[in-house]
């Protein structure tokens, strides 16, 4: 096959110095009669359609320096057009300069720069144009090239050619170079300095041509690079032609342009674009495109949509259109086992959560299973940077009685529980423009700029719900309820404030005489508790350990004071007859003991943990709490409630209710009667070795049992070992000693033979007269009266001490100290242990007695501490069980000793529950081991 003849315009060389020629002699020239072109023409063909297209020949073009004579020929090209007077060098246009400094109504397009009417250019002259436009915007989409072309100037005369010639295809070239060149931002900036906007707006509704319109629309697009930049193109139109073009139901790739301007236009959305976007009639259509097959059209339709819920008031007719139902299928999709990443859903999220600013996209978001949504996006860990939105957008929903029950139905009170002693992440301010719409006139934006909070205290003002920023009115509240106090709030609430009556604000109040509350992160999830808590019976959702502990953790745990609301949904949570049962239940009101007034929290046992001090306002606001549990409990229904537990109830109900009494109770009959008579003490000691009900089970029980040992004995001082160092206290005169000399008076006339070859001295007829035991065995007719060395098997030396002592007359010379090891070493298997085996063999209970006393001295005394407690129990002698039991229930021990100590006996105690039950009974009733004890 014969090769082509080559060309003269194959040669780059040729076909630029034709393109500088061009820019000294005119746009036209000579026809060559071989191709019927101008050589410029055929030069201009050659470029596009070989030089550029080829492997780095953007670059080559660039490098030989064809952009400047290129833009040179588009100068000369727009001037030979009908184009106005220039102002000056560098400047726009006259027209458009004016367009651009007076930017049109957002109602509808900005107005033609030049009529329509404009004659078309000349058929060489647009030949011309097309070609050198579409070298130039190939040239553009390199990034070198588009830095080189801001540099030449060559912006203006773009401009220049978008105002003049008003054929399709040179629009269409035109655009498309404008829309390049508006990927660098410098560039961005310098397209919209020139006035390109409204002609772009204006080829919008003049062009036909779908490519046209698409390159248009993707300048536009590429125009709104920044938040400057989309709102002048908003101000100057831009919007609403785009949703008229997409309301007309275009072609797919003209569909796909609009929808992604759109979603660029509508980041952080402004009044302008959403009313342009609105009258444009555009709504309706991107909610039919949100189930678009296209992916791409699908998701940039719906992140419009979300975008578009920044304003609020667009976001009415946006639920009418059906946008709430697309939004949350939406999410609910991409939370799924196979959605998207957290990332990608958090626009979604941000758009439900403001949808739920007006009434009638709550109505909606509620049918649309939005509120399971919503909780289940407080479940998810992930999620926890969204949770303070999600939690204020739910505050919404705060006098919708359904939606209120089908979200405590779903656990929503525990949630709100845990935001209240979490850490969340930090949310995003909102502006004004994304308050609720349902009042707009009633709007109070200088309140509404400091934050998304402080946004949804001004909605509920505006709405209705508060008189001011402290005030909501409840549909019910309980009698003794504290309410809001008639002076300022001071750091520490008094327990006069907390129970005073409370007030009923009228609706048509002025705001500025309200209180100002304190409205922090945790302001919405107080409000919805509070909300909550004015139920008629509130106990099922509030009462319960979580909830309890969210609110305990915010009160003692706020770097400053807490809100008052915090305060009052405990007040009135414990003035609620109906919430009695569950306080009992759910080991709220030792709960609340616990954390308040003894200053001991989950987290702080068993091992402590670094907190700051109680304060004394707890402490106050603790015993608040339970006086008013009190008065419940000592009424007739409070009464007949625990009786009804106490007696019917399940085992667990039953337990609780034994161990809840002595702090809710203080009248001597009531107590007396469900205690001691119908056995809720026994009850309760049974239960101490069973497996805990409750992580803090044991801890209550030792306070409980304090408490009540108290109230049997308010002025009893249980008998202790003796506090008093040893060396402190003188011993008496020891009668073994003399024996042990090397002249011995009296002399030994015996011998005791130990299995480790060691003899002890001793006198047979002090020993015979000691213990029955040792009367039968020296006196009697046993061989060893007859013996001078008389063995005694399965004794040590160290614990046949005490009892050669004992044996011989010395009573509190210190003999019994020897064989007890320091507080810290196991008792068992140890010489005390031996001893005390070695008393009971031979029949000597003072030396028992002796003996015992010596342990409780070192192990229970100022040394020994809690872990001693147990030791000493293991080694099973009732007395020492008792010294163990008064230990315990000491009034002068701290509240940890005291647990620690009975955890540590309950360990010891192990299945044989018998024994401790029997000590503890006996302390907590003031009566001596042995005595009979109420059955």
């Amino acid at each position: 096959m014969a090769t082509a003849k080559p060309t003269l315009t194959d040669s780059l060389s040729f076909c630029l110095a034709q393109l500088a020629a061009a820019t000294g002699e005119g746009l036209g020239g000579e026809k060559d009669p071989a191709t019927n072109e101008t050589p410029l023409g055929c030069a201009l063909l050659a470029l596009r359609t070989r030089h550029i297209k080829a492997a780095g020949g953007i670059e080559r073009f660039r490098a030989r320096g064809g952009l400047r004579p290129l833009l040179a020929l588009l100068r000369r090209a727009a001037a030979a057009g009908p184009a106005p007077s220039q102002a000056g060098p560098g400047s726009a246009p006259s027209s458009v300069a004016s367009a651009a400094s007076s930017p049109t109504p957002a109602s509808g397009p900005a107005p033609s720069a030049v009529s329509s009417s404009t004659p078309s250019p000349p058929v060489r002259l647009r030949k011309t144009l097309d070609l050198a436009l579409s070298i130039l915007a190939d040239c553009c989409t390199e990034g070198a090239c588009r830095a080189e072309v801001r540099r030449l100037g060559g912006i203006l005369p773009l401009v220049t050619i978008l105002q003049c010639m008003k054929t399709d295809s040179i629009q269409n070239r035109t655009a498309r170079a404008l829309g390049n060149l508006a990927m660098e931002p410098e560039s961005c900036g310098d397209i919209h300095c020139a006035g390109a906007v409204p002609l772009l707006v204006e080829s919008l509704t003049a062009c036909q041509d779908s490519l046209c319109l698409q390159n248009v629309v993707r300048a536009l697009r590429n125009l709104a690079d920044s938040p400057q930049h989309r709102l002048a193109l908003a101000q100057q139109g831009a919007v609403r032609p785009l949703a008229e073009l997409l309301a007309t139901a275009p072609d797919a790739a003209l569909t796909s342009a609009l929808v992604r301007a759109l979603l660029e236009l509508s980041r952080g959305c402004s009044r302008a674009c959403a009313e342009q976007l609105s009258l444009g009639g555009g709504l309706g259509p991107l909610v039919s495109l949100a189930s678009h097959p296209k992916r791409l059209v699908r998701e940039a339709t719906i992140l419009t949509l979300a975008n578009l819920c920044a304003q609020g008031l667009i976001r009415p007719a946006l639920g009418n259109a059906g946008g709430v139902e697309v939004l949350v299928r939406e999410l609910r999709q991409r939370r799924g086992p196979n959605g998207a990443s957290p990332a990608s859903q958090q626009p979604l999220v941000r758009a439900v959560c403001l949808l739920c600013r007006e009434a009638i996209n709550r109505a909606r978001l509620r049918d649309a299973g939005g509120l399971d949504l919503l909780i289940g996006l407080l479940r998810d860990p992930r999620a926890s940077a969204w949770h303070p939105r999600i939690v204020a957008a739910l505050v919404g929903f705060l006098y919708d009685t359904g939606a209120l029950g089908r979200l405590q139905a779903l656990g929503l009170v525990p949630l709100l529980a845990g935001q209240l002693c979490g850490e969340a992440g930090e949310e995003e301010e909102e502006g004004r423009e994304a308050a609720s719409w349902d009042f707009p006139e009633e709007r109070t934006p200088e309140r509404a700029q400091g934050g998304s909070f402080r946004s949804l205290r001004s909605w509920l003002i505006s709405e209705g719900y508060a008189a001011g920023p402290d005030d909501i009115s409840p549909d019910w509240s309980p009698e003794q309820c504290p309410l809001e106090p008639t002076e300022p709030a001071s750091p520490a609430p008094s327990p006069t404030s907390l129970r005073a009556p409370r007030t009923q604000r009228t609706p048509g109040r002025s705001p500025a005489t309200a209180i100002e509350e304190p409205w922090g992160r945790e302001g919405p999830a107080l409000l919805l508790l509070s909300r909550f808590s004015q139920a008629p019976d509130p106990s099922g959702a509030l009462v319960t350990g979580p909830a309890l502990c969210g609110l305990l953790t915010y009160v003692t745990g706020a770097p400053g004071p807490p809100s008052p609301r915090a305060l009052r949904i405990l007040s009135r949570l414990t003035c609620n007859p109906a919430c009695l049962e569950a306080f009992v239940r759910s080991y709220g009101a030792a709960l609340l003991r616990a954390w308040l007034v003894l200053g001991v929290a989950p987290d702080d046992w068993p091992a402590p943990r670094a907190r700051p001090a109680l304060h004394s306002r707890h402490r106050e606001l603790g015993e608040r709490l339970l006086q008013n549990l009190t008065v419940q409990a000592e009424s007739p229904f409070g009464v007949g409630a625990l009786t009804h537990l106490l007696l019917s109830g399940s085992p667990e109900d039953r337990v609780a209710c034994a161990l809840t009494l002595p702090f809710i109770c203080r009248k001597p009959s009531l107590w007396r009667r469900l205690l001691l008579e119908q056995g809720g003490l026994r009850l309760l000691l049974a239960a101490l070795t069973r497996p805990a009900p409750h992580p803090l089970f044991l801890f209550f029980a030792a306070d409980s049992l304090s408490c009540l040992q108290g109230l049997v004995s308010p002025t009893l001082s249980p008998a202790l070992p003796p506090a008093v160092p040893m060396d402190l206290d003188p011993p008496s005169p020891c009668l073994y000693e003399p024996l042990l000399g090397p002249a011995p008076v009296p002399a030994p006339d015996l011998h005791f033979l130990l299995d480790s070859g060691l003899q002890l001295p001793a006198q047979r007829a002090a020993s015979a007269t000691a213990s029955p035991f040792f009367r039968a065995l020296l006196s009697g007719s046993f061989a060893e009266a007859q013996m001078d060395l008389v063995p005694l098997r399965g004794l040590s030396p160290g614990a046949a001490w005490p009892v050669l002592h004992h044996l011989h007359g010395c009573r509190g010379c210190g003999a019994t100290l020897g064989p007890v090891p320091p507080p810290g070493q196991p008792l068992l298997g140890s010489e005390a242990e031996e001893a005390l085996e070695a008393a009971g063999r031979f029949l000597l209970p003072g030396l028992e007695e002796e003996l015992e006393e010596a342990v409780g001295r070192i192990h229970l005394g100022p040394q020994g501490g809690p872990e001693s407690v147990g030791e000493v129990f293991r080694l099973g002698r009732p007395r020492l069980a008792a010294h163990c039991a008064r230990w315990t229930l000491g009034p002068e021990k701290c509240p940890r000793k005291r647990a620690l100590a009975l955890v540590g006996l309950v360990e010891a105690a192990g299945e044989e529950s018998g024994p401790l039950t029997e000590a503890l009974l006996a302390v907590v009733m003031g009566i001596e081991l042995g005595a009979r004890v109420p059955a």
